[in-house]
């Protein structure tokens, strides 16, 4: 009982120490959050940020282009507390899952295609900086190629190990994303040092 109690001690260190690396990579240059507002009851004016969360997950509000103003500090703390990491989890979990469920034809043509940005390698280090805050600023294409030619974007939580099953399972993995092809080799890199260390095809724009 006691060897158990030890074990399952080491593996919640093991486990906690593996999400604060997360946060470590994606807190730097971080700009400092306002306190917690527009979550845990607090009440904001104008628009309710849980309430347009909702409608924007459930496609209520299309073709937007800004987080509204006041949530800006609701999805900063979404995405860099715990329950952001969670719900990548278990997106992951579902996944492999289904992975697992396949019946695979065995003749090297089983392909699985995954996104980049935000599907494999996460831009939140990008989108918590404070001249973007988190969507709440327009979007500046410039800014962001500086940050593809940074090449350290750090793994989405759950995708390298969605990816090290699916390889496992003997899936041929296919890149699909719209990064101009001139960063292809950063691209790769960036991809490598994340933890996806072998692809069929990188397909860029």
């Amino acid at each position: 009982m006691r060897l158990a109690a030890v074990l399952l001690f080491l593996a919640t260190a093991f486990a906690t120490c593996q999400a604060d690396g997360y946060i470590e990579q994606v807190t730097q240059d971080i700009h400092l959050l306002r306190p917690r507002m527009g979550a845990a009851g607090y009440l904001l004016q104008g628009v309710n940020c849980l309430s347009w969360r909702l409608a924007v997950e459930t496609n209520n509000i299309r073709n937007w282009k800004l987080v509204p103003e006041n949530c800006e500090q609701y999805v900063g703390h979404y995405m860099l507390g715990k329950q952001y990491r969670k719900d990548c989890e278990i997106v992951a979990n579902t996944a492999i899952e289904y992975a697992k469920n396949l019946t695979l034809s065995g003749d090297g043509k089983d392909i699985w295609i995954f996104d980049i940005d935000e599907t494999t390698l996460s831009n939140l280090p990008y989108y918590a900086r404070s001249d973007v805050l988190f969507g709440a600023l327009p979007y500046n294409n410039t800014k962001f190629d500086e940050w593809v030619a940074e090449g350290r974007a750090p793994p989405v939580p759950g995708s390298v190990r969605l990816y090290r099953t699916l390889v496992s399972l003997g899936i041929k993995i296919v890149f699909l994303s719209g990064t101009a092809e001139r960063f292809r080799e950063i691209r790769t890199s960036n991809l490598k040092e994340a933890g996806y260390y072998i692809w069929e095809k990188l397909i860029l724009k």
